[in-house]
């Protein structure tokens, strides 16, 4: 069952935040004149999962098409927008978020590596600090972003970022709030993480176009008036997926 819910928990103020992060991210070795080594996916024996590898994917999920989300009680569901489109899901839990978006990713190379150093790259020359650390979902990034403050001066978040390559898609997540600094409050973001699926389809895809995800069937929209205003535009994956706006806000009661 769906249900309004205002917005304005601290979490809220979290993931918008790291959706501001970066723009013009994406030269990498590459573009330095290295050849860069690239790897088939790594074996996911704890998920995130693709859509083949589950029985039955809606059991305790949230249908969003090409995501299957984990529901978990008193979580507040958000879904952003790239123009016409519905290509992010945020899940709330009190002063933590999760944000998640797929992508279509090459079939026999994963692009976590590359994208990891795209982000890191990115909030550096920005001034922020960045970590590759490996962490309960691999390896990931732990970042201070450079963030502007309510009062107007310039401060620091925390944001975690983290990715999965999945068989031709990749799934990253944006960890913010109390989850990114506090590892008890982590747990259940990482439990979502973990046990998305994917829904790839078969047609054809650019590596790297976003995975379009749509609304539920049973989905109940905050009223317009209510939404947050829109983000800058940023990197399409570092803290944010660029040029998004908050669309419709979803609450999932149980």
């Amino acid at each position: 069952m769906f249900g309004r819910r205002k917005k304005g928990t601290a979490a809220d103020g979290a993931a918008g935040e790291a959706e501001q992060v970066v723009g013009g991210v994406g030269s990498g070795a590459e573009e330095a004149g290295q050849e860069r080594v690239r790897l088939e996916p790594a074996p996911r024996p704890d998920g995130p999962w693709d859509s083949s590898e589950v029985r039955e994917p809606g059991e305790g999920r949230v249908d969003l098409g090409g995501m299957f989300v984990p529901g978990v009680d008193g979580m507040e569901l958000r879904v952003e927008v790239a123009g016409d489109a519905i290509v992010a899901a945020t899940v709330v839990l009190r002063d933590s978020a999760i944000q998640l978006q797929a992508f279509a990713a090459p079939k026999r190379e994963g692009i976590w590596g590359e994208v990891r150093e795209e982000i890191a790259s990115g909030i550096t020359q920005q001034g922020g600090i960045v970590d590759e650390t490996e962490g309960p979902l691999g390896w990931e990034l732990r970042a201070q972003v450079p963030v502007k403050l309510p009062d107007g001066t310039g401060g620091f978040q925390v944001v975690r970022f983290v990715g999965v390559d999945g068989p031709r898609w990749f799934l990253r997540g944006v960890i913010s709030g109390q989850g990114a600094v506090q590892p008890e409050a982590a747990g259940l973001l990482e439990h979502i993480f973990r046990d998305t699926v994917v829904v790839r389809g078969e047609g054809p895809m650019a590596p790297r176009d976003p995975i379009v995800l749509k609304l539920p069937n049973d989905a109940q929209m905050v009223p317009e008036g209510m939404q947050a205003p829109a983000e800058d535009q940023g990197s399409r994956f570092a803290g944010g997926i660029g040029q998004l706006q908050r669309g419709p806000e979803i609450s999932e009661i149980r």
